[in-house]
């Protein structure tokens, strides 16, 4: 695939896949298992270097080694990376690989140094996802990276440069684009096919964020290197309050997501999910919004331009109703909370429909009931046109297959840097308390040279990206 090679320019020369079949519902398709081939020929095996070794890492690591042989994991927390050793260890064994060692790290560089790693797993906190993920394509690795992949815009664009040179393959965590039965494909689908007529209107229901009382300084847990495990973000003290639940409040692990110096709250969680799903629904995946303004806000503490006042609670945004206008007329909420609940409403000028992880279901007319009762089924091969090949069985399935055969993954770095930009903005927006007007050809916000610097943000010295855009 050349290194200059576009989403669009790559689905221009593939091929639609033959229809799936008759007898499965719809939104499923069925492939051989390469996890089967790998574990019937040894040689098929790639090695697998494992990056992050948490909570998350627990789903996404043991379904990489369905199709490698892990040969080392890493982790700044000690109790992790023991952890993670021994889960790889077990499946290792499963494979009848007992004899393989498996390496611990704490310094991810030294995962990167191995010749005999093929692949990476990055599940780490957002803030670390794109300076691994650089380092690991400059060092001939193929990368997979959960969601969301970068923290601010300039680090998609240094991702995109980087991944052009390299030629490597990258696949984003954002499953819901192969699982959850592929409902999500099949609402792409149901549009593509002008089932309701001409989309207006998108509502993106991610959710609120959380918000906490005072979280204490506390002593930094054994094992965990705390200044590391901060990267780029500014030294913080370490601070936790035991809860009910299984993170407590913390400014680690888990519950970094509601903190601005490390991720940027439900808008980059959740909105990596959902507005990448709209974003790629409404053919704006190699595009952008023009405008994004918040309707309304509500942070947990005072900010000032921007920036957080207090630093002992969570701070990114609880409640919200974002605007985002395309260029295509489409107008587009990210919202806190809807009448339909977490999901996704379309609306055209001929019915709605929502679609969620648990189900899809009209809101007027019958779009959606038309295609599951067959009664208006879709074209034969309306699913896999969508990707333009055949649907993945699995997330980490259509990967390895992309490493394989050096594809476009599902889930591709072009249009999850263009989704990730309207979160990212959207965040900009909310923060500043003003409309922010956005170029998506330029990819620079217009007349306001103040939000613009908002683009990208300081790292810490030695937590660098050294990339220049």
């Amino acid at each position: 695939m050349s290194r200059r090679q576009t989403r669009r320019q790559f689905l221009q020369h593939t091929t639609t896949a033959a229809a799936a079949s008759a007898v499965l519902p719809y939104w499923f398709s069925s492939q051989r298992s390469l996890a089967d081939d790998a574990a019937r020929n040894p040689s098929e095996r790639l090695r697998l270097g494992c990056i992050g070794t948490g909570d998350r890492w627990k789903a996404v690591g043991p379904d990489a080694m369905r199709f490698a042989t892990c040969v080392a994991v890493c982790d700044v927390d000690a109790n992790h990376a023991a952890e993670g050793q021994r889960i790889a260890r077990e499946r290792n064994e499963k494979a009848g690989y007992q004899e393989q060692q498996v390496d611990v790290y704490e310094d991810y560089q030294k995962v990167l140094e191995r010749d005999d790693v093929d692949i990476v797993t990055i599940v780490t906190p957002d803030h670390w996802h794109s300076k691994i993920a650089i380092e690991a394509l400059q060092a001939g690795k193929d990368v997979y990276c959960e969601k969301p992949l970068t923290l601010t815009i300039n680090e998609g664009k240094q991702i995109i440069k980087v991944l052009r040179e390299t030629g490597r393959v990258f696949q984003v965590g954002t499953q819901q684009r192969t699982e959850m039965g592929q409902r999500f494909l099949g609402a792409i689908a149901i549009l593509r096919a002008g089932r309701i007529g001409e989309v207006k209107r998108v509502v993106c229901d991610i959710g609120g964020a959380p918000t906490c009382g005072p979280i204490p300084v506390a002593d930094v847990p054994e094992g965990l290197n705390w200044e590391k495990w901060q990267g780029q973000a500014p030294l913080k003290e370490f601070r936790f309050k035991p809860t009910d639940s299984k993170w407590g409040n913390s400014r680690c692990h888990y519950e970094f997501r509601w903190w601005y110096e490390y991720s940027g709250g439900k808008l980059t969680d959740w909105g990596a999910h959902h507005v990448d799903i709209a974003t790629w629904a409404i053919g704006m995946s190699e595009s952008g919004p023009t405008s994004i303004e918040g309707l309304m806000v509500e942070h947990p503490v005072p900010l000032v331009n921007g920036m957080p006042t207090e630093d002992d609670r969570y701070n990114t945004a609880s409640k919200f109703d974002i605007q985002v206008l395309y260029p295509n007329g489409v107008e587009m909420h990210i919202v806190s909370h809807s009448p339909q609940g977490n999901g996704i409403l379309f609306e055209g000028t001929d019915g709605s429909f929502h679609v969620s992880r648990g189900d899809m279901k009209d809101i007027v007319g019958t779009a959606v009931a038309d295609v599951l009762n067959k009664t208006n089924p879709l074209p034969e091969g309306a699913i896999e046109a969508v990707y333009g090949k055949k649907v993945p069985g699995s997330h980490m399935e259509n990967f390895i297959q992309c490493v394989r055969d050096r594809s476009l993954p599902i889930s591709d770095v072009y249009s999850h840097h263009r989704a990730m930009t309207t979160c990212h903005l959207a965040n900009i927006a909310i923060r500043l308390g003003r409309r922010i007007e956005w170029d998506p050809v330029a990819e620079q916000i217009v007349g306001d040279p103040e939000a613009n610097q908002w683009l990208g943000r300081e790292q810490r010295k030695g937590y660098e990206i050294n990339v220049t855009i």
